[in-house]
């Protein structure tokens, strides 16, 4: 089913709302992918097909608009739907990732162009490259992403990114920016620039007068969380999702449409750090946690996870749904508890909507610096 359609069935089975703003999104998108299956032998109209028109036609979209506006819901029917076989999606910074490693190999191999050689190898057998959440804040990857760009254009992959923040504003404030101004061209030149301006924060809305905390972690609190869930994503569950941090693999148990579900266990007893967190938190809108228990000296390990998890969540402004065994003051029962203070505090601010008004304020006036 093409992307268009998949679009207009979420429409009319409830599970969004229509917007013209993402319905525009939505037929970009579209064109990208007929222009696509044409280049596989598809024999799609080229006439149609604004990518199509021009020699040379323009290789692929950036997406930017505001949190909670559908982007990643938009790219993953993109994904699913596109008929390229060489594909590839993951998160802007995980392929950064991999890319500083595979340039520091090519080093190490004396090789006499390392950035040049990194890309080769990240481009091979890849025709079309989805990048979630494209943003620039290292310097590392302000001085490197210019170059990679290039060589995957001129090796003909197809670059579709998604970011909070137009081209122009990207890397803003940054040390050395001048040297970086290139990469912004670059983008304007070689991709489809989109803003998705969507008329609301969705997630905000359909989340309106729910209690985002629910304690105890008892069954009814249990039936709350899985009306919330409904309410983000319209149906009554999710599929399986996995990320991947440094050949690393997360396990979600559940995901749809930017939202992922967990139980307390699969976040904080499991052997998962600080970067694990924030491809969590860079990865989802909406986080959800089924009874997050009382935490006493034998759980201090846990403890110490959920602080780390909350505190990535938080400094991204993703939006908390749990079930808990306690208020968030009342949870520790270790030896320090003065440690907990901010977690008890981050917690409690952000079981309101208030949150995520202001978190969203926020990035907006970030973008607007």
């Amino acid at each position: 089913m093409k992307l268009s359609k998949k679009y207009e069935a979420l429409i009319e089975s409830g599970e969004i709302d229509f917007d013209p703003a993402q319905e525009q999104a939505a037929q970009s998108l579209q064109g990208l992918a007929d222009r696509l299956a044409e280049e596989n032998g598809g024999g799609l109209a080229k006439r149609l097909n604004p990518f199509a028109k021009k020699p040379g036609a323009i290789p692929g979209l950036y997406v930017f608009g505001s949190v909670g506006r559908g982007k990643t819901m938009l790219m993953n029917l993109f994904f699913e739907t596109v008929p390229t076989p060489e594909k590839r999606r993951v998160h802007f910074q995980e392929f950064m990732t991999e890319a500083h490693e595979a340039i520091e190999a090519a080093r190490k191999d004396k090789n006499k162009d390392a950035v040049q050689s990194a890309a080769l190898s990240l481009a091979k057998d890849l025709k079309l490259l989805c990048l979630d959440e494209l943003e620039i804040e290292d310097i590392a990857d302000a001085m490197v992403i210019g170059r990679l760009f290039e060589a995957l254009f001129a090796k003909n992959v197809t670059i579709v990114a998604t970011s909070n923040t137009a081209p122009e504003d990207l890397y803003k404030g940054g040390l050395n920016r001048q040297l970086f101004l290139p990469f912004i061209a670059l983008i304007q030149q070689r991709m489809a620039v989109l803003e998705l301006d969507a008329a609301k924060d969705y997630r905000l809305e359909r989340l309106a007068g729910s209690n985002l905390y629910l304690t105890p972690a008892d069954e009814t609190a249990t039936r709350s969380l899985d009306q919330s869930w409904h309410k983000l994503t319209g149906r009554d569950g999710g599929e399986p999702d996995t990320l991947t941090v440094k050949g690393r693999h997360i396990e979600v148990p559940c995901a749809a449409l930017g939202a992922a579900r967990f139980a307390f266990e699969d976040l904080c007893e499991k052997p998962l750090g600080p970067e694990d967190y924030q491809r969590i938190a860079h990865s989802y809108h909406t986080v959800l946690i089924d009874k997050i228990p009382l935490l006493p000296p034998e759980r201090q390990n846990a403890a110490r996870r959920l602080t780390t998890l909350i505190d990535a969540l938080y400094d991204n402004g993703v939006c908390l749904i749990a079930s808990a065994e306690a208020e968030p003051d009342a949870l520790y029962r270790g030896n320090r508890p003065e440690g907990f203070f901010r977690t008890a505090s981050r917690l409690m601010e952000m079981r309101s909507l208030s949150y995520l008004e202001k978190r969203h304020r926020h990035r907006a006036e970030e973008a607007a610096l």
